[in-house]
């Protein structure tokens, strides 16, 4: 099977009818929401008591590092621990992660850790969710994943994410699956974008008006896992790899292609999914999104493999080469790539007809005119983005107020001139066929709406707290492009 996940044009399944069928009991899926973490109420099927509490810290500093190859001096950014990005951190499925975040950094901050369902006082949002840790302070997160997958952290607290973000405060959290697939390489793939001047320095911060209003602050220069592109990895001939490819870029959406080799998709958003090969081998990849992706190396020595940003020319990210010295090695893999278990802490369907519904419609910012020339005029610099009428508000109304277990329906209309990726936070949903006829065979957290589209978007609300709908283009973000809701 091959999916094209930019275009919503796989056959509804299930279908209305089946999604009509069924699902008795969906607000039994999750676990309650404390007001302490430490009191998390587990989900089902994981243990009582977690199996084990692993501890780190992540301490926010100024830092150098050299992002463009040598001769380039090196830039001045702000790491975790002395590295950009921050480790990438593993945990088990039914364990406790506790991370100190230690702020030595001269701007407040707080992490949110993209895609996870979790407590909701533990999700990160500056100024929503916690107190932003001032300059010099710390904060405890203490999180007990309920699913096994891929997910991202970065900077995000309400007018003040697009610099910590921008400045390389970003990483990778796996939860282990209890039962992984054997592969011969597990590699983290962070992708992220930095704004470099001649000299190699930083541009300044924060966001330009031209910035928050139009595609938000595009880098001049990609890195993969913090270095200079392509990262060369060699393996021995026909070895099994799973990538966990993750957008950390403040604002650049591209689409990803795989040139030679056979790529299975098997999981979307940390999500697992049927496995598929990519249409065109090409991936959508705005910020926040995340594929796990499984692919055999070609058996020939010396055979070559990559993966490749389509921007401009096209810019390999990760080249693999077949190494016959490495063929010694002993593989973990073999037989044909089998899809990932299905996580049964997701619903098998929704029932659209019992659904709360509701609608966003994003408006403003700048005009792209005929002749492709970017169009300011007209512009509130100060809001120039709005969302149902207005920006967002902690203390304002929800875009909806539902009980626990409740199927909800989100239309998302974009009448802007630039495509508009969002994020859910705490909750996994399906994308909507049209005429809500069917979804698409894999769960999401974050969507792109195309300029002048409207998508629909459907979950259960299971997941208590407080909940941001938001714009994973952080500078959009910091001027106001996110509404909230609520589980009661």
């Amino acid at each position: 099977m091959k999916t094209d996940l930019s275009k919503p044009a796989i056959k509804a399944r299930p279908n209305r009818r089946q999604a009509l069928a069924g699902l008795a009991g969906l607000a039994a899926l999750a676990g309650t929401t404390p007001t302490r973490a430490q009191d998390a109420t587990p989900a089902p099927g994981q243990p009582a008591e977690p199996a084990a509490t692993t501890a780190r810290e992540l301490t926010a500093v100024p830092g150098k590092t050299r992002l463009r190859p040598s001769p380039a001096t090196e830039s001045e950014i702000w790491s975790f621990d002395g590295n950009a990005p921050g480790p990438t951190l593993r945990v088990k499925l039914g364990e406790t992660l506790r991370i100190r975040l230690l702020n030595r950094t001269d701007k407040p901050l707080s992490l949110h850790w993209h895609g996870l369902r979790h407590d909701q006082t533990m999700d990160g949002v500056g100024g929503f969710s916690q107190e932003p840790v001032a300059p010099g302070d710390s904060f405890e997160y203490r999180l007990t994943p309920r699913d096994p997958g891929s997910y991202l952290y970065r900077p995000l607290l309400l007018g003040g994410s697009s610099e910590p973000a921008g400045r390389g405060l970003s990483g990778l959290l796996v939860v282990e699956e209890k039962e992984p697939p054997a592969v011969d390489l597990d590699l983290p793939v962070l992708v992220g974008d930095w704004l470099l001047g001649d000299d190699h320095k930083l541009l300044p911060f924060p966001a330009t008006a031209q910035e928050g209003a139009a595609a938000g602050r595009l880098g001049s220069w990609l890195t993969v896992n913090g270095k200079p592109p392509p990262e060369r990895i060699g393996l021995a001939p026909g070895a099994r790899v799973r990538l966990r490819l993750a957008n950390a870029c403040n604002a650049r959406i591209m689409r990803l292609r795989f040139d030679g080799l056979k790529a299975f998709v098997v999981a979307v958003d940390g999500q697992p999914t049927e496995t598929f090969e990519p249409v065109r081998a090409q991936l959508p990849f705005a910020p926040g999104t995340r594929y796990d992706v499984i692919f055999d190396m070609p058996e020939e020595n010396g055979a070559s493999a990559s993966v490749t940003a389509l921007i401009g020319p096209g810019m390999p990210l990760v080249r693999f080469v077949s190494e016959a010295g490495k063929s010694a090695v002993q593989r973990k893999a073999s037989g044909p790539i089998a899809a990932l278990a299905p996580n049964p802490a997701l619903p098998a369907a929704v029932r659209l007809q019992n659904a709360s519904r509701a609608e966003i419609i994003v408006e403003g910012g700048a005009k792209i005119d005929a002749d492709n020339k970017l169009n300011l005029s007209g512009i509130d610099q100060a809001r120039p983005w709005r969302l149902n009428g207005t920006t967002g508000d902690p203390q304002g109304k929800p875009l909806l107020s539902v009980r626990r277990g409740t199927p909800v329906v989100i239309g998302i209309t974009n009448k802007t001139d630039f495509l508009q990726p969002f994020h859910v936070h705490g909750h996994s949903f399906r994308l909507l066929h049209p005429l809500d006829d069917g979804w698409e065979p894999y769960f999401l957290d974050t969507v792109q709406i195309p300029e002048g589209k409207r998508l629909h978007i459907a979950f259960i609300a299971d997941n208590p707290g407080r909940w941001l709908i938001s714009s994973t283009v952080l500078e959009r973000f910091d001027f106001g492009l996110w509404t909230w809701f609520e589980v009661i």
